[in-house]
């Protein structure tokens, strides 16, 4: 039920304003938002994250053992989750042999954090930073990775290049976010239609009230990666499982069985 609740709450309402050019306020409004509101639903959730034994991914928990997003030889690995939350991910990372680091805008989030560290008995730095400018060195980690953090409350074209001057030549960048399909189908109220409901050019910044978030449409987002010198590996779009949990009130299962609510990208930093 925890993770039900947490899919449902990240599942809240866009409204129709969609461009390429915005105030540079996000970091601020999204700040607010999980220190003053969304920290509050998702704190009891957090301890459910870190107990599974097997990462789960996204809407429809889908396992690592069919989503394959850790890279192999991660053991060892220096490893960033950029806007970690409550660095659930990176506990999974720690887990696995990895060496990771938490950055996140929001001072509860971390809080819990730090008590789920030590309440699991997993130990790894927590950074209270911007993933847009994180406070670490050129070529440091091995892996950058994001599950609805940075890839969702942060502006690709600040978090992207940043994520590439912090891998080392050949490291990895995994990322999951809301599918662009999904965004173009869902409304302003009732679940996502059969029909195309908003524009894809211009689809980049998402203004929900007292938060932001952002999609960007393939093509755009396979550029982006190019341009920051990554080599992309694999795209991977979301189908929902065979359930009888019948989906969000925004998506139905049936839906999500039919076009991906959510995607995975693997990318590959040249050199």
């Amino acid at each position: 039920m925890l993770a039900i609740l947490l899919r449902e709450r990240r599942l809240r309402r866009w409204n129709t304003s969609m461009t390429h050019d915005g105030p540079a306020d996000h970091l601020e409004q999204n700040r607010r938002f999980w220190d003053e509101e969304a920290a509050a639903w998702h704190e009891p959730l957090a301890r459910d994250h870190w107990a599974q034994t097997e990462p789960s991914w996204g809407l429809w928990a889908t396992p690592e053992s069919r989503a394959r997003v850790l890279p192999d030889g991660i053991d060892g690995m220096r490893a960033i989750e950029l806007g970690c939350g409550t660095a659930y991910v990176s506990a999974w990372l720690a887990r696995s042999g990895a060496h990771p680091v938490g950055v996140d805008l929001s001072e509860k989030q971390l809080a819990t954090a730090r008590a789920m560290q030590a309440e699991f008995g997993i130990d790894f730095p927590l950074v209270l930073g911007n993933a847009e400018k994180v406070p670490y060195e050129d070529n440091t980690f091995g892996l950058a990775i994001s599950e609805y953090g940075a890839s969702l409350w942060c502006d690709p074209y600040q978090w992207i290049p940043e994520a590439a001057r912090l891998l080392v030549p050949g490291g990895r960048l995994v990322f999951m976010r809301y599918s662009p399909l999904y965004a173009l189908c869902v409304p302003s109220e009732g679940p996502a239609s059969t029909t195309l409901i908003r524009g894809q050019f211009g689809l980049t910044r998402l203004h929900a009230g007292n938060r932001v978030e952002f999609v960007l449409p393939h093509g755009e987002m396979l550029r982006l990666l190019r341009d920051c010198g990554f080599v992309v590996e694999d795209l991977m779009e979301i189908q929902a499982p065979e359930s009888p949990h019948q989906g969000y009130p925004e998506i139905s299962t049936d839906w999500a069985r039919k076009w991906p609510s959510e995607e995975i990208w693997k990318a590959r930093l040249k050199g």
